[in-house]
């Protein structure tokens, strides 16, 4: 039997260990992606061009047969699995910066409103169109965070700042080059939207603590995710013929 005695620079470590705040586990990200792959494999199971049209935001049914549900299911169907994973992986990543830096009642709620305001832009411009994919939501969260990270800009980096220009950036110019399979309006009118909710939330008062929510919002945030995670439930049961 061996015996290890605790040094001064272990107790030192111990203590900073102590001292560094928890990181969020990000709860409400988690679930909504949970819900996407939920979706996802519903298509797999039910074949991904047919559940496009059963669920995906099929702009003439919405127009004509007033199918409006279909902006909310639109968003939880892919169209493939390099679609549906690097979209989930773009989620977490922003989603748990999101989390930390935020209230998560305002991820739900811009993840929401961005898809809704992603859909509804895309309608407009391309009204005879098919659109699948939560990148309008997605992209909301990236243009939340860049308001967040210019109005507070005491407690973020440049470099970080100058990364979310750069996914900005990265997203419009590839939206461009695949303009043929992407849906570029989506992506504009998430990015709008996200953006658009930052300026009004986000405290520019230092003192002020972002993640700090009231009960009507925090009540808001779980609506959104119960909203959300209803659409999933709706398109697998679409997807699956069982209504």
């Amino acid at each position: 039997m061996s015996l290890r005695y605790q040094t001064e620079d272990d107790e030192q470590e111990s203590q900073n260990a102590a001292a560094r705040p928890r990181v969020p586990i990000p709860l409400y990200t988690i679930i909504l992606i949970a819900s996407i792959f939920a979706v996802f494999a519903a298509q797999l199971a039910g074949g991904l061009e047919e559940s496009a049209l059963v669920a995906g935001f099929v702009k003439p049914a919405f127009l004509k047969n007033h199918e409006y549900w279909r902006i909310l299911t639109g968003a939880t169907t892919h169209g493939g699995v390099a679609h549906v994973l690097m979209n989930c992986y773009a989620f977490y990543s922003f989603g748990r910066i999101f989390e930390m830096l935020a209230n998560r009642a305002h991820l739900a709620i811009v993840f929401l409103l961005s898809a809704i305001g992603g859909g509804i832009l895309s309608l407009f411009f391309v009204p005879n169109g098919i659109s699948v994919g939560a990148s309008g939501g997605i992209v909301g969260l990236i243009g939340y965070l860049a308001v967040y990270a210019f109005r507070r800009s005491q407690f973020i980096s440049p470099a970080f700042r100058k990364n979310l220009l750069i996914n900005i950036g990265f997203i419009l110019i590839f939206g461009l080059v695949l303009y043929q399979t992407i849906d570029n309006f989506g992506h504009i009118g998430g990015l709008i939207t996200g953006a658009v909710y930052g300026l009004v939330q986000i405290p520019s008062d230092s003192q002020t603590d972002p993640r700090e929510a009231g009960t009507a919002v925090q009540f808001a945030g779980l609506a959104a995710v119960g909203v959300y995670v209803a659409a999933c439930c709706f398109s697998v049961l679409l997807i699956l013929r069982i209504i």
